[in-house]
């Protein structure tokens, strides 16, 4: 029993540094892949599919297409800034306009995690262009600059222009960018956007901010573990009566299938800019 704990611990913990690190990218590029031609049947325009204008739009359906030429960035943006949200790729944070439209728009992404869509946002510089398309067409924005704590904010939007603030995580060292330290924002402007139609949140929960974690992915949590407990009792049972090779071709997509799981549940449960 001792070694078949053993064995589902490594193969636990060896599945769920892969997916942090590299499959968890494969799995970010095939939800943008299906964000992607969701949006663009939307923005189509079918009789009974509503564009995302707002002011509420349900979380984790796609509000826009964000293109940042200079870095090689085209992802779809989609609703909500919750660890679990960003998964997918960049979110919206709901307490602002959608992107493109007047007033100010922040959007979130990860730095170093499934797809790690803003790793490279630092890199920004003033003048570059950042292009959205959205329900109600596109925009042009252009970078002011890259701002950090305790940086000047920038002069307050101009009356009928738009401003993209997208958001990410940094660190430094060798684990910086699984441990970031910080957070960086980007400010974009362009001088025209598109109305606003009113009525979005006043606040967004604590889970939706910058640098926070989903507790409440806890529950879910541990049923995964409990999952992987049975399946280790099963696998030991098992052993009894059949080859242990069998057993193991039978259990280790299971398992696999299981880590999968507890490690899209445990990213909820760390910052959402990682």
């Amino acid at each position: 029993m001792l070694s078949t704990s053993f064995t589902m611990i490594a193969i636990v913990c060896l599945w769920m540094a892969a997916q942090l690190l590299l499959l968890g990218g494969l799995s970010q590029h095939r939800a943008q892949d299906l964000l992607y031609d969701e949006l663009r049947y939307v923005l189509a325009g079918p009789p009974d599919e509503a564009p995302p204008l707002g002011p509420v739009v349900p979380v984790g359906d796609p509000v826009a297409l964000l293109t940042i030429p200079s870095l090689g960035v085209e992802q779809v943006v989609v609703e909500g800034t919750a660890s679990g949200d960003l998964l997918a790729g960049p979110g919206h944070r709901r307490d602002t306009v959608l992107p493109g439209q007047v007033g100010t728009s922040v959007v979130y992404g990860r730095a170093a995690s499934y797809g790690a869509p803003f790793a490279d946002l630092p890199d920004l510089h003033a003048g570059e262009e950042i292009d959205v398309v959205g329900a109600q067409g596109s925009t042009t924005f252009t970078v002011l600059g890259v701002r950090r704590a305790g940086d000047p904010l920038p002069q307050p939007v101009a009356d009928g222009a738009a401003r993209l603030t997208l958001v990410t995580a940094e660190g430094s060292g060798r684990l910086g960018a699984i441990a970031p330290e910080s957070v960086v924002y980007v400010d974009a402007d362009a001088a025209k956007g598109f109305p606003a139609p009113p009525g979005r949140p006043a606040v967004v929960p604590d889970s939706e901010k910058a640098m926070a974690a989903d507790e409440g992915a806890l529950p879910l949590l541990a049923l995964c573990l409990a999952l992987l407990l049975a399946l280790t009792l099963g696998v030991v049972a098992a052993r009894q009566r059949w080859s242990t090779v069998l057993v193991w071709v039978v259990a280790s997509p299971l398992a696999i299938a299981l880590s999968w799981a507890s490690t899209d549940v445990v990213m909820r449960l760390l910052p959402n800019l990682i």
